[in-house]
């Protein structure tokens, strides 16, 4: 009798935590559910979080919270029992509303949770630092006052955007622009008369899927300081289908900044085009990045760094487009006729960087294909990189593209170029290739032609394998300099070799490869000041800069807009 009591108790004892485990499992699997059914229809931008990194207040209830869910538009905050009450009764940023009886946007304020180190507009004192839901916000000039200090405030039925107006679509405007009989570019021009003059409305275009997947908390920091219906998620909607709010605008006004790596950037400047066989030529936009690639060559070429990691506030970041300038930057199109398939369409690809065949597209095309069986484990740029250089190392050993000379011939501009023993070539748009690297400078006595976004050239350039490859980028060694041109023809006679293009990798069969100029996008520039640290790499940096400089070169300077 006492063994099947023990034997009672003891698969009691196991059986009763798997059963609250599976009930606590299924339980947190249908909270999730309706949690996400209930974000969907909500016209807040909810975002649902297990712990607040800094002391948080519910907007309803009052109390402290640590977990809860936080609006990234308005950055209403509640706890999960408040959630529903506050969706009611607290509204959110209206994208599209009337404007005030004298024509101004009145504040919408939101009481509590100020940012850190924010100041109150008419005492100048730091707000938000009693240990209780205190003082207030203005969602769209993001002006902060104590509560004690709001009925002495100057204009407080006043919005003026804050400093950040040139570039936010008012809710006003689009009201007004919803009302017009005649949607047409005039009348689009008359009515941003009211947004004040300098006004260059700016779209955020984000990819959450590249880098570091920093794409959707910076997605919540624009729509905090932006009008949401400026803020896209790439991974939701398609570029094409974003750029149509540019036609809405006045023409040539319209700024666009893609957050993500140079194969974002390559997706939008194609929709650009498209933008452009539909007619709409005038509403063409200028195009700005904040890199979160691995690579990131465009965006290091027109001088917004080699990646973004949070380095900066996004606040600083939207002053830096502010002050950019705008520069043309020439697109090219790759096409690619596969050998025997005359039937067949050409391959037809667009690039901005560089085309490769050879070492570094083989890198990439291994990368690609082992990102595409397991994406989770390449989230990291660091991790990327690191898989970059393994494979790298490997191809030390095997050298797959090696006698590339014997299997390849090159033209530029209808000329026969002689190949020394090479294992890629690399046709470059850009100052910049491999993260970071510049290719195309002095080399020895003989002084190169400049690099220019503009100019109509291409560069190409010949490496011996991977190890050359990993000399050059640190500077121990230099490229075959094989020439510039106009028009670049690559004949591959046999076998398949590795290819890539702007980082889009793929084994290609025996064909004939032409790159022919495209079309030109507009760009913004940013020139960041020079320090006593630089001087050493002022002279390098010359021939990579967009910026007009004397040359004794005939080549014309990018034209600044």
């Amino acid at each position: 009798m006492r063994e099947w009591t023990l034997l009672f108790w003891t698969s009691l004892a196991v059986i009763v935590p798997v059963i609250i485990t599976l009930w606590c499992s299924a339980q947190r699997s249908k909270r999730k559910t309706h949690m996400k059914d209930f974000f969907r229809k909500s016209k807040h931008g909810w975002r649902y979080t297990d712990l607040f990194n800094k002391p948080t207040y519910c907007c309803v209830c009052s109390q402290h919270i640590l977990q809860g869910a936080f609006c990234d538009c308005c950055s209403v905050c509640a706890d999960e029992q408040c959630l529903q009450r506050a969706d009611r009764s607290l509204a959110c940023k209206e994208i599209m509303a009337p404007s005030g009886p004298d024509g101004a946007v009145q504040h919408r304020w939101v009481r509590g949770n100020v940012p850190l180190a924010s100041y109150c507009a008419v005492c100048k004192q730091q707000c938000g630092t009693q240990p209780k839901l205190c003082d207030s916000r203005c969602v769209w000039c993001q002006t902060t006052v104590h509560d004690d200090c709001m009925e002495s405030l100057a204009d407080a039925d006043r919005c003026s955007l804050g400093e950040f107006r040139s570039l936010i679509i008012p809710p006003h405007y689009l009201y007004r622009v919803n009302k017009l009989r005649r949607r047409h570019p005039d009348e689009y021009s008359k009515l941003a008369s009211s947004c004040g003059s300098g006004w260059t409305p700016m779209l955020v275009l984000a990819n959450t899927r590249s880098g570091n997947n920093m794409g959707e908390a910076l997605l919540g920091e624009f729509r905090s300081l932006l009008n949401p219906v400026q803020v896209f998620d790439l991974s939701e909607i398609s570029p094409s289908k974003a750029l149509q709010l540019c036609t809405l605008l006045p023409p040539g006004s319209v700024r666009v900044l893609v957050c993500g790596g140079d194969g974002t950037v390559g997706w939008v400047l194609d929709a650009i085009d498209t933008m452009k066989l539909k007619g709409q030529d005038q509403f063409i936009p200028r195009v700005t990045i904040l890199p979160l690639g691995t690579g990131n060559d465009l965006s290091n070429t027109l001088g917004w760094g080699a990646g973004y990691a949070g380095e900066i506030p996004v606040e600083q970041v939207l002053r830096n487009i502010v002050d950019a300038e705008v520069v043309k930057m020439d697109r090219w199109k790759v096409q690619v006729a596969s050998k025997g398939l005359y039937f067949r369409k050409p391959k037809v690809l667009s690039m901005n960087n560089y085309f490769s065949v050879g070492p570094d597209a083989l890198m990439a095309l291994n990368f690609h294909a082992h990102r595409e069986k397991t994406p989770s484990f390449f989230s990291s740029r660091i991790i990327n990189k690191a898989v970059y250089f393994l494979y790298g190392t490997k191809d030390c050993l095997v050298q797959e593209c090696k006698d590339l000379d014997k299997r390849i011939e090159l033209e530029l501009d209808g000329e026969r170029v002689a190949l020394p023993s090479l294992e890629g070539i690399i046709v470059c748009n850009i100052g910049y290739w491999g993260g970071g690297c510049r290719l195309w400078r002095g080399m020895g006595d003989e002084p190169c032609p400049p690099t220019r976004l503009d100019d109509g050239l291409l560069e190409v350039v010949g490496v011996f394998g991977s190890f050359h490859c990993a000399q050059i980028q640190v500077n121990l060694a230099n490229p075959v300099r094989l020439g510039q041109a106009h028009t670049v023809r690559l004949v591959l006679k046999s076998s398949k070799m590795p290819m890539q293009v702007d980082g889009e990798p793929w084994a290609q069969g025996p064909c004939t490869i032409t790159i022919t100029h495209k079309t030109q996008a507009l760009m913004l520039y940013h020139s960041t000041e020079q320090t006593d640290d630089d001087d050493d790499e002022s002279s390098a940096s010359e021939t990579e800069s967009p910026t007009p400089h004397d040359s004794t070169n005939d080549m014309q300077p990018p034209h600044f807009l």
